[in-house]
């Protein structure tokens, strides 16, 4: 009989077999190493520890400690380091005649939190049903307030479903498959958007600091 561990994924505990426990920590620490260069490795380790707890827990069903197999089912569908390299080497190849992501349908409901006039609601519907330009669904809020329930339809979806907050919810949320890669991309594209998003304030702040200063001579 395999040794049982008694192990802490994403803030959630697991009873685990001396096999799959080996299995999972020897993936968890070549994930570990690969991102460790990565900005924000913290988070991004984070983020795909709560993607793989989910993913045990829907593994166990009605069982009581996880076994080799679930654990290589989750290594299936996170991907490996290794997969990543490949598929970088292929998009890279397959770049130049690229035309684009297909835009998808969402696999849950949130609020889109980047994406907001008020709440982040058309946009999350928008992402739901796979309507590119969240302006339609804001169009279809606007011409029902006329009759008074837009509003309150409105009101009560926001209070109900929540902000897509961490990486792994906003790849749901757009319908994208919740692996390594994806969490990686997207946790980097987000970092990159708020440096921009930072640079441009600092330019601004210091545009405003020169008037201020010629205007004092």
């Amino acid at each position: 009989m395999n040794k049982i561990h008694y192990i802490n994924v994403g803030g959630y505990p697991f009873s685990i077999d001396e096999d799959a426990y080996r299995i999972l920590d020897d993936y968890m620490s070549s994930l570990d190493r690969h991102f460790s260069k990565s900005e924000g490795h913290k988070e991004i380790m984070q983020d795909i520890e709560a993607r793989i707890a989910e993913l045990l827990q829907e593994s166990l069903g009605g069982e009581r400690i996880v076994q080799r197999a679930m654990v290589d089912k989750v290594i299936g569908v996170m991907g490996t380091p290794e997969r990543i390299a490949e598929s970088d080497e292929a998009d890279k190849a397959a770049s130049s005649g690229a035309a684009g992501d297909k835009y998808s349908t969402g696999k849950r409901l949130y609020r889109d939190p980047y994406d907001k006039k008020i709440g982040g609601v058309c946009s999350g519907i928008a992402h739901y049903f796979g309507i590119e330009d969240p302006t339609w669904v804001r169009v279809a809020f606007v011409f029902f307030g006329f009759w008074g329930f837009g509003i309150l339809l409105y009101l009560i979806i926001m209070l109900l479903v929540s902000e897509a907050v961490s990486p792994s919810e906003r790849l749901a949320m757009k319908g994208k498959p919740i692996n390594i890669q994806n969490i990686a991309d997207k946790f980097e594209e987000e970092f990159d958007e708020f440096s921009d998003r930072v640079s441009d304030w600092k330019e601004k702040w210091s545009q405003k600091k020169r008037r201020k200063k010629y205007r004092g001579y």
